[in-house]
Formats: C-alpha cells, structure tokens, sequence
C-alpha cells in the first residue's frame, strides 16, 4: 500500500509540475514540437510499461495525410507511417471520429486487419492508446502511447493519459498564441519599416504611406504584409 503511495504521489507530482509548464509563459519561447516532446516523454517515464509515445497531426484533411511529431524513437514514427500508407488504424479512427481509441491486444484484434497484420510483423507494439489531443477547424491531432505488452492500458492508466492530453491541449493552445503573437509582432514590424520608405521617397505622413499600402494590396490582390516584404526588398535588395 505504501509503494502504491508513493507510486500516485509520483505521478500526482509530475503531473503538477508539467501543468505548470505547459500553461505558464514558458510555452512562449518553445516551438509546438519541443512542447509535444515534453508530454510524450513525461507519459512514457509516468505511465508503467509505456514504452513509446507519439503525436499524430493532420497535414491535408482533404488527402487524408499524417505525419507524426514528438516520437519518443522510432516506433511511433514506424506506426504513423503504416497508417498513413494504409488508410487504417487506431491513431486515424481517433483523429476523425474524435473519440479515445484503446487496442488492449494486436494478436486478437481484429479492426483495420491491413494494418495490425503490418504493425505485428514489423513493430514490437502489442498495446496501444490514442487520444484526441485537440481540435479546431484547422488542426486536428491525437496522443499516442505504445506498449511492448498486452493489457497495459487499464483504467487508471487510460484517466493519467487523459490528464496528460489534457495538459497538453492547453499548453498547445497557449503556444499557438504565442506563435500567432510573434507572426503579428513580425509583421507590424515589416510594414513600420515599408511606411518609412513610403513617407521618405513621398513625403507624406504615416497614414498616408499606410493607405498608399493597403490600395496597392487591394489593387494586386495580395496580403498587405507580402506587398510591405516585396518594397523593402526593392528599397534594400540582399547584397
């Protein structure tokens, strides 16, 4: 009873310590992939007999296109490869059918039989988990944990690697803010410097050069950034 304890407050413990990260600024200063790394490698040192973790992410909804990110090796790399290839597996009913997949056994199951006959004859995964990480309407994206064995993921397994998608999800969402406030620093910054040329080579005032911008990105029918981008390398060509 002790050892189970201490085990839970392990775990109670690690968990706190990932929230904490994944919702405070730090999330900021690191790319959404470093981040979905810390979540699959802190799943596979909590959850017992976790051996491999990975994250699924859409590419082309259209296609039906994956790639897998933040693999703890290359198992889960090997996994999302077979499922993209074949069209079938537990990581892609997840994504699309929005819904927490569990295969308690490879050797007995009998869904996506492409895939499971591949994944037994060229992956020691015998067991797996995956969960719808996020959603929106432009990402789509589950977590995925392996085993080595069969029947490892019980209840309390299954509840710890909700908490963990859960964290995950929004340490996700604080770092796709961050990504979109760095874009908008960037590109107010890219436009300030296509104004001062405007108002230097014309003489006029900054609402004016702004104006003589968003005309001309109307008139050639591309984003205000792109037509500030393009004068500048005009003004300042690379050497």
């Amino acid at each position: 009873m002790e050892a189970e304890t201490e085990v839970a407050g392990g775990i109670s413990s690690e968990l706190s310590r990932l929230a904490r990260t994944l919702q405070s600024q730090q999330v900021m200063d690191l790319d959404s992939d470093r981040l979905l790394l810390e979540v699959t490698e802190t799943a596979t040192q909590l959850l017992p007999k976790v051996t491999h973790g990975g994250v699924t992410l859409v590419v082309n909804r259209r296609r039906r296109t994956v790639e897998s990110v933040a693999a703890t090796g290359p198992i889960p790399r090997a996994v999302d490869r077979l499922q993209d290839e074949l069209g079938e597996g537990p990581c892609l009913e997840s994504i699309w059918n929005l819904y927490t997949v569990r295969v308690s056994d490879y050797a007995a199951e009998t869904r996506w039989p492409a895939f499971v006959a591949a994944l037994l004859t060229q992956t020691p995964v015998r067991s797996s988990l995956s969960i719808q990480l996020y959603t929106n309407e432009n990402e789509l994206g589950t977590l995925n944990l392996y085993s080595e064995e069969a029947n490892v993921f019980t209840h309390d397994v299954e509840e710890t690697a909700l908490t963990l998608a859960a964290h995950a999800a929004i340490g996700l969402a604080n770092a796709r803010r961050g990504d979109e406030l760095q874009s908008a620093l960037a590109s107010r910054d890219i436009i300030g410097q296509a104004k001062g040329i405007l108002m230097e080579r014309f003489s006029v005032p900054a609402g004016a050069a702004f104006t003589m911008l968003t005309k001309l990105s109307q008139e050639l029918n591309i984003p205000l950034y792109e037509v500030a981008r393009k004068l500048i390398f005009e003004e300042h060509p690379p050497k």
